[in-house]
């Protein structure tokens, strides 16, 4: 079928919307037409090849939408659900029969490898040249095929379905580390650095867990105020503070945080969220990351410290998408207040804007 979709066609280029080719969903697949799909720092990272999927391509992968198809084998869903959309992952190797389908052991080959987990692209041009699918999906378009096992059937219909589809990648990963892997205890302590989506859903996630100091480092003033909305106890402007290490280990607290998460990928606030941590903490790393040197024996061995990188918030995203709905419809993880709409035909717009920090979670709507 004919669609409109965003292609990347070289390193850098802007996005063009066009008209290309979609194919029909094989047996375990289903079509779904996309109503809006999240803007995202790894599909920046794509189409500047730090991250090396074939051009052209079509990216998003945060997308939401309802089902307008599905194969014969499909069973977990109907023509007409509401669904969000995640990663894919092979649901045949350990990881993925041992639910932790975010450590797939063929995560990077289905989600970054340019086709989908049977080797083959769905997409190609008006001029029948194949185009890579990104993360099993490809939602910067109006309709995408994927897995069934890769969607989320949603059942909270008094949200609006173009809300859902960061849910899929920032806010699962953010939310996840804190609630899936982190488990703080009632009363613990926790530093996160970066207040893009990961972050703010990192601190509305230890609020819900009842962190009782919560730590936003980042250098956007109005960013720290939305941080201390959400749930941060306390914030430090990177750009004035100096010390931060020692303004969370010595003024904040009493010998550092249990817990400190770094968003950004930026080595030197790696080392910072590490030393952030007390003895026997425990620093995270969600963001990408450049070469970074640890000196073992100090920075780790000496004060029982760990280094952990999380995937995707250690998600089930079946499971864990409609408990992160529940809290929002209770009013404790309010992550619409990160959200800016777009027009699909303003995507390079939307995408200018996510990296200048004037909207935190730029969401593209297909229509409208």
């Amino acid at each position: 079928m004919k669609i409109k979709a965003a292609v990347t066609y070289t390193k850098g280029s802007p996005f063009k919307i066009e008209e290309v080719e979609l194919a029909s969903p094989k047996d375990d697949e289903i079509l779904v037409k996309i109503v809006a799909c999240g803007v995202c720092h790894t599909d920046q990272a794509v189409r500047f090849q730090h991250i090396p999927v074939p051009l052209p391509a079509v990216l998003g992968h945060e997308g939401s939408g309802i089902v307008e198809q599905i194969g014969k084998n499909v069973t977990q869903f109907e023509i007409g659900d509401k669904v969000g959309i995640s990663f894919g992952f092979c649901g045949k190797c350990t990881n993925c029969i041992t639910a932790h389908q975010h450590a797939c052991e063929n995560f990077n080959a289905i989600n970054f490898g340019g086709v989908q987990p049977d080797g083959t692209t769905r997409l190609s041009t008006a001029e029948g040249k194949p185009l890579s699918t990104f993360f099993g999906q490809s939602s910067f378009a109006t309709h995408v095929v994927v897995n069934e096992n890769s969607a989320v059937k949603i059942l909270h219909n008094d949200i609006d379905l173009a809300l859902i589809g960061p849910m899929g990648c920032g806010i699962q990963t953010g939310a996840g580390a804190v609630l899936n892997r982190l488990r703080p205890q009632f009363g613990s302590t926790i530093a996160v650095f970066g207040c893009g989506t990961v972050g703010m859903s990192a601190i509305m996630a230890a609020k819900i867990a009842g962190c009782e100091k919560i730590i936003a480092v980042g250098g956007n003033p109005k960013s720290l105020a939305l941080a201390r909305e959400l749930g941060a106890t306390h914030t430090i402007n990177r750009k004035e503070v100096e010390d931060i290490v020692g303004t969370i280990r010595n003024e904040i607290t009493n010998g550092g945080v249990n817990y400190a998460i770094d968003t950004t990928g930026v080595p030197d606030f790696v080392k910072s969220a590490l030393a952030s941590c007390r003895v026997m903490g425990t620093a995270v790393v969600l963001g990408a990351t450049g070469d970074l040197t640890l000196n073992i024996q100090t920075e780790l061995m000496g004060d029982a410290k760990s280094l952990i990188g999380i995937v995707e918030g250690d998600s089930i995203p079946k499971l864990f998408i409609p408990q992160l709905l529940d809290y929002y419809e209770k009013g404790m993880f309010p992550f619409d207040k990160l959200i800016k709409f777009y027009p699909f035909g303003q995507i390079n717009e939307a995408f200018a804007a996510s990296d200048s920090g004037e909207c935190i979670k730029a969401v593209l709507k297909m229509e409208g």
